[in-house]
């Protein structure tokens, strides 16, 4: 049976992540930290022969796919399904003026990401079906090794799937830093985590 080979990535560091600006579907760019992050991860995934790559339709994570895949002769394919948890009143706003404004379900989001539930917004649930819908689409073409340029959300409620680990313990670790690459092995039905949220090869 085709063993595939998932490569999941967080985008570099971006200013708003630099500020503490809630971000989801709202556009934030790489600082030059973040783009030193995908450069140093980028020899790394060319060891793992990509065949094809899939990008969120968020500005920061087409940027951090170019640099990462930039010496390479393979496409960038956008997905809004691979985009961030959204976030509706939260978005653009610091994240203690949220925790001021919205006290409980900001407590919800960080600790018990289960029963968040803010209005005009994603639940974590509710990404969690999108992205793990769209996997399953992707898995579907002749590629065997895909990555997927996505956000820290997105990632984690994956990882949880495969886990079988409540979305409540979301936040758990690894801690999903900026750049940071997860490598999930596809055999039929099955998936297993090779490689859990590691971070770049630059000192962050």
């Amino acid at each position: 049976m085709t063993i595939r080979t998932l490569h999941l990535i967080r985008h570099g560091q971006t200013d708003w992540n630099r500020d503490k600006r809630v971000q989801g579907h709202a556009e934030s760019e790489l600082t030059e930290l973040g783009r030193q992050q995908a450069a140093s991860l980028a020899p790394l995934l060319r060891r793992h022969c990509v065949d094809a790559v899939y990008h969120s339709s968020s500005v920061r994570t087409r940027q951090t796919a170019e640099i990462l895949f930039q010496d390479t002769r393979l496409s960038l394919s956008p997905c809004d399904h691979l985009k961030e948890i959204y976030l509706g009143p939260w978005e653009g706003r610091l994240q203690n003026e949220v925790r001021d404004s919205h006290p409980e379900q900001f407590e919800y989001f960080w600790n018990r990401p289960d029963r968040f539930c803010l209005e005009q917004a994603e639940t974590f649930e509710q990404v969690q079906q999108r992205a793990l819908a769209r996997i399953r689409e992707l898995l579907q073409s002749p590629h065997r090794n895909l990555a997927l340029v996505s956000h820290g959300v997105w990632i984690k409620t994956v990882l949880c799937a495969i886990e079988g680990r409540d979305l409540g313990r979301l936040w758990e670790p690894p801690i999903m830093h900026n750049c940071a690459h997860s490598i999930i092995e596809v055999q039929g039905a099955a998936m297993r985590i090779t490689q859990s949220a590691q971070k770049p090869p630059l000192n962050q």
